[in-house]
């Protein structure tokens, strides 16, 4: 039996700030259930929470909550001069039992005084590793992993009937990411995870996937909701396969019987010049072709746009659960050819804060590296190092192919420049049919391809970019991904593995998404350790 709906849509119609429809009528519920929502990029995740969460009111249709909601939003930082209790959101509350305990309390403090609530933040710190945080500690000199936990532990704290999280685990090194998943794990209440990391959507109780069509619900994890888009991919393709096939019965069938009405007006005309028949006859003949004529016309023309319209339709579904395809140029690179290598390296930026010492390791043909280590142990650093932005403090670093390296923020795409041009900068060799070929390979077909850089989302910037780094006449024989999959939605992902699951070059590729590793082939790792 599924539990009671804590959060319901009906028929609601969500609008962008310029007025254009990211959903229309669209009906959905919550309950207490973890609910992964997926979707390509724009199409209004994010939207769909702030209407849950109340931030922002729905152009059309209702929306009703029933209890507490609390959120864990994908960008956490704290205020100046915050304490840990106040990312923990407790500290008005202890500040009142403080009182109460120093004979101090005002007025009502007795009575609205939470007396448990001690207990519960000891208890959420130490589930979520920050057992012993002094409550006092000013919230700047806690990392970015540290801050994560402690705003799970806010919602352990608060108990909300109902929590919002957008991309929890972007930007969070491997041992942030298990503590949200341990959070949903033990969750109680309902849940909706905004999110495209596979292995936390593999503890989904059902995926929704969000498109302009409206919301799909998925009645099973990641890997369940996997297979029911592929088994649609295979369906959509059969379907246009039968629809174009319809076409081409409906043209031949019309054809035929043209050219039998034809055969037959022919026959009539001859006997009218025999003179075989009577005039009255003859013109009876006439004029009932003349009917038949124009009835079978109006029913060719109506059948032809049927199936013109099953056709289209037909498109529009493969369209739809089309993933991104192409192949890659091949980068030359030859097998056993030094790429990359670094003696000893050390690297600071003053003598009190090393970030990286004695580092060897050398890179030699097609390799697949990942580098890992937790937020803050110099992956950056080492990315800077290898594309020579600078040089290190001690030891050698050697640098033996063209290298380019793609971040999150794609900075190689120039934002005054449409998709097209920039692709025609970084390619000058390409001409215009070219790129816009290259460009319809990552879903940047037609006019979406003169769309300016500076309007995409963060997902579409590094899908352009990569479309101009990886399709080019000829790739670079090293490229180096800084948390490639930050901003992507799932079909993005899965294309750009499939690519580089076929990219004949060296791959450095600093990521915490191990699903993503093991997809693209990599062979070994590179793991440095904090030196905080």
């Amino acid at each position: 039996m599924s539990s009671p709906a804590l959060v319901t849509l009906d028929s609601v119609t969500a609008l962008t700030p310029d007025g254009r429809s990211l959903f229309e009528n669209l009906t959905l519920a919550f309950g207490r259930e973890r609910t992964g929502l997926v979707g390509r990029n724009g199409v209004g995740k994010t939207t769909l929470a702030r209407l849950i969460l109340g931030e922002i009111e729905p152009a059309a249709g209702s929306l009703s909550v029933t209890g507490r909601v609390a959120a864990l939003r994908q960008t956490l930082t704290p205020p100046p001069h915050a304490s840990l209790a106040v990312v923990l959101g407790v500290d008005a509350a202890m500040a009142v039992l403080a009182c109460i305990e120093r004979g101090e309390s005002r007025p009502g403090d007795l009575e609205s005084a939470d007396w448990l609530l001690p207990q519960r933040v000891e208890a959420a710190l130490k589930r979520m590793g920050l057992a012993g945080f002094d409550l006092d500690r000013p919230a700047l000199t806690l990392s970015g992993g540290q801050v994560t936990r402690a705003a799970l532990a806010a919602l352990l704290i608060a108990e909300p009937d109902f929590i919002v999280l957008d991309e929890p685990t972007n930007n969070l090194d491997s041992e942030a990411r298990v503590a949200v998943a341990d959070l949903l794990d033990g969750w109680a209440g309902g849940a909706l995870v905004i999110s495209h990391d596979r292995s936390l959507l593999r503890g989904m109780d059902r995926v929704v996937e969000l498109s302009g069509l409206g919301a799909r619900v998925y009645g099973g994890n990641y890997d369940f909701f996997a297979a029911r888009k592929a088994e649609e991919v295979v369906a959509a393709e059969r379907a246009l396969e039968a629809a174009a096939h319809d076409l081409a019965r409906v043209n031949r069938e019309t054809q035929t019987a043209k050219e039998r009405k034809d055969r037959s007006d022919a026959a009539g005309r001859r006997a009218k010049l025999r003179g075989d028949l009577p005039r009255i006859v003859l013109n009876a003949r006439a004029g009932q072709a003349e009917v038949t004529s124009a009835r079978l016309g109006r029913v060719a023309e109506r059948l032809r746009d049927e199936a013109r319209r099953d056709l289209e339709d037909a498109r529009a579904r493969v369209e739809r659960v089309r993933r991104l395809s192409f192949e890659l140029p091949p980068s030359g690179l030859p097998v056993g050819r030094q790429v990359l290598a670094f003696d000893e390296v050390g690297f600071a930026w003053s003598p009190e804060t090393p970030v990286l010492a004695g580092l060897s390791f050398r890179l030699a043909g097609p390799e697949r590296v990942a580098l890992t280590g937790p937020n803050g142990s110099g992956k950056t650093t080492l990315i800077r190092l290898a594309m020579g932005d600078v040089e290190p403090t001690s030891g050698r670093v050697v640098r033996g192919v063209g290298a380019m390296v793609l971040d999150q923020r794609a900075a190689l795409l120039n934002d005054g420049e449409t998709l097209l041009a920039n692709f025609r900068r970084l390619n000058p060799a390409a001409d215009d049919n070219a790129a816009h070929a290259a460009l319809a390979g990552f879903l940047f077909r037609n006019v979406t391809a003169l769309k300016p850089a500076a309007a995409l989302s963060g997902g579409e910037r590094l899908r352009a970019a990569l479309a101009c780094v990886l399709m080019a006449a000829r790739p670079p024989q090293l490229i180096i991904l800084d948390e490639p999959t930050n901003h992507l939605d799932l079909d993005s992902i899965a294309a750009v593995e499939s690519a580089l699951a076929g990219y004949d070059g060296a791959l450095i590729v600093a990521s915490h998404d191990e699903t993503f590793l093991d997809a693209i082939g990599v062979q070994r790792e590179i793991a440095l350790g904090s030196v905080a």
